[in-house]
């Protein structure tokens, strides 16, 4: 999966990911316009909190993650 802008340009690269049919149910009555929205909204406040501490998750914080993964059938 690529993300890259090239250079000189303000085009961005998507790739595509999987993901359980449950989640995705789950993901669809939010209310966000796309499943993609929902998870670039999701990934973008992950890791900006990560880079406001300046560092890379703690374990238990990974770990609290992958149990919420997990709870939403991931």
């Amino acid at each position: 999966m690529k993300f890259a802008k090239k250079k000189g340009e303000n085009k961005v690269e998507y790739g595509t990911i999987s993901l359980p049919l449950p989640l995705i149910e789950k993901i669809k009555g939010t209310g966000m316009n796309s499943v993609s929205a929902y998870v670039a909204y999701v990934l973008r406040q992950l890791l900006s909190f990560s880079e406001e501490k300046g560092k890379l998750l703690s374990r238990e914080s990974e770990e609290e993650i992958r149990k919420r993964l997990k709870s939403l059938g991931y």
